[in-house]
This record gives structure tokens, sequence and C-alpha cells, in this order.
């Protein structure tokens, strides 16, 4: 690839070149596109001859755990205390990192690689590309220009961060590049049949029973240009899931046709005294703008933010906030 002098990958891979035992992590309750990028970079490294630890727990994964790599993991209080570097993969703020490794934001040098244009910049490093389809395809980049050699496993692992983030090619950050870097990893073998029946159309039992539980919850507002589901704690406890079993819930309210706005609501603690909303949108309606109401960030048909209250004053809240947003006459 031809990149320009200017261009920020190259005070990236001058900031890995130099380093030899790293830390790569990503966003907690990591998606596929922060997982598939962790678990890529981290490979392309270690091929290079670098010491390299994914730090991110476990136990917040969700479908994307079925990526090899996955069970060497260190969890994110147990990272290399030797480490010279930080690398930071499709985070757009340090408070959404794991809390044990914040504080070495500062401590060890901090590369961030990112894709929201929400981004914070933070660290000390950074290379944020709004116009990236995903972290993933920002990683293969990097691997290019690097000319690091890929295997089926990295391969796949960009692959699910790629597919994952862009709707199986289907949303509109889905560009030229983006198809070049898949066919590209098409070439390493990746098991793309496989890959699909594992993340979209394989569930255990339990999961669906909590599908079931939020599809009882589904209502509109806006005379159906909002649609909603929700989830409370005691519907992760009754089906013994998790926040990582949830991760689709969102497409839920989303398939409603006429939909503008579609909202996941959920608590995942007992007698919480705060909200997790997910948020999609379709154009021209911006995701970013509600998320930032509430402090929160991501894309502009996908973002996410914490809302104070109770699931049944969160809710309350977001449908004020939604209609004075999007639909007040001062809005349209």
């Amino acid at each position: 690839m031809n990149e320009s002098p200017q261009n920020p990958v190259e005070p990236v891979l001058a900031r890995l070149h130099d380093a030899r035992r790293i830390i790569v992590t990503a966003h907690v309750r990591p998606d596929g596109d922060a997982l598939g990028s962790a678990l890529a970079l981290a490979g392309c490294l270690r091929h290079a001859g670098k010491h390299v630890q994914v730090a991110l727990d476990r136990a917040e994964i969700g479908v994307a755990a079925v990526l090899e790599g996955v069970e060497e993991l260190v969890p994110s209080a147990s990272a290399d205390p030797r480490a010279d570097l930080l690398v930071v993969v499709d985070c757009a703020a340090k408070n959404r990192m794991p809390e044990a490794l914040q504080p070495l934001v500062g401590r060890l040098p901090a590369v961030v690689i990112d894709h929201h244009p929400t981004n914070t910049r933070f660290g000390d490093v950074q290379w944020i590309d709004p116009s990236a389809s995903s972290t993933g395809e920002m990683i293969w980049r990097l691997a290019r220009q690097a000319g690091w050699k890929l295997n089926r496993r990295i391969a796949e692992a960009l692959w699910v961060a790629l597919i994952t983030d862009t709707g199986r090619f289907a949303y509109e950050s889905t560009s030229s590049a983006t198809m070049t870097c898949a066919a590209d990893l098409l070439a390493h073998g990746v098991r793309t049949a496989w890959l699909n029946e594992e993340i979209y159309t394989l569930f255990d039992w339990r999961v669906l029973q909590l599908r079931k539980r939020a599809y009882g919850t589904l209502e509109s507002w806006q005379e159906g240009r909002v649609t909603v589901v929700s989830l409370a704690h005691g519907d992760f406890a009754a089906t013994g899931c998790t926040k990582a079993d949830a991760e689709d819930i969102i497409e839920i309210p989303r398939a409603v046709r006429g939909s503008q706005v579609a909202l996941f609501l959920y608590e995942t603690e007992p007698q919480a005294t705060v909200t997790r909303v997910s948020i999609r949108t379709r154009p021209p309606l911006d995701a970013i703008a509600l998320a930032k109401r509430y402090g929160g960030g991501g894309h502009h048909r996908a973002a996410g933010a914490t809302v104070p209250g109770t699931l049944a004053a969160a809710r309350a809240d977001l449908q004020g906030a939604v209609a004075e947003l999007y639909f007040t006459s001062a809005t349209r």
C-alpha cells in the first residue's frame, strides 16, 4: 500500500517496533470487532517476535468467543507487569477500557487504534479513522503496511471484526476498501459458513429464552418511529444469561418496518441505579446525538450510553429525550 509520510500508521508501527512486551486490550464487554481486532493484532505481533498478552475478561465475551485464541486471554487484572507498551483497540475512551488497565494509561506508552468518531484521543499515539468500517479493517491495513504475514487464525479474527461491524457487509459503513480487505482475508482460508452459523444462526436454549423475554417487552413510541425492548436484571438471572448473551437483542426493535430509532434498555446488576441503552438509528437521524446526552458515544448509526436511574426511570427519560432530539418540529 502507498502511504503518505503523514499517515498515522507510521508512528503506530514505530511504537510497535520498539516495544518488546506488549499488552493488547479493547473496550469492556468486547464485541466481534473489539475481540477480533485484539486477537489479530496479537497474532501478527507474535509472528514479529514480540511477547504479547491480550488482556480481556473472557466472561464478558459473547458469540465471538468461537474464535481461536480466546482460550489464551488473560484477565485484565493479571496483565504483564513487565510490559513496555499498551495497545488499545476499538475503544473510544479511557473509561471504556477494563477498569484494571485504566491506570496503565500514563504509566506505559499507550497506542490507540480505533474507528469511533467520538474517540477522546487518549493515549500517546492515536490512529483514529472514522471512515473505516471497523477497527479490524484498520488492523488489516496495519498488517499490510508492516509486511506481516496473515494465517487462517488471524484472518478469521479479522473476518469476524468485519462482519459484525458491517452487518455482514450490509451497513453503509461498508466500502470498496472493506471488500478489498475481505477478499484478501478469504484467500487465507476463512471458514465463512462455519463462522456465520456460530455467530448468527445457532443459539443456546437459554439465550433463546432471553430473546423470548425481550420480544415480550417490544413496544413503540412516536407512532411506530421508535421501537424499544428491555431486559431487567431478573431476566438475565432467570435464564442464566449475561450481557454477553444479549449482543443481538437490539436487532429485535431494529427489524420493525418503519422504525427510525431502535433502543435496547437493560440492567445487568440487581437493584441497579443505572440503565444501559444500545441505540440504532436510520438516516438522517444520528445515534451519537442521543448517546452524548448521557455521556456516551459510538457511531452515527450505532451508539450506546449509561442512563441514570432504574429501568423504568431511564425508559421515561429516554422517551422524552428521543422526542425532543428527533421528533419535535425544530428537529425535523
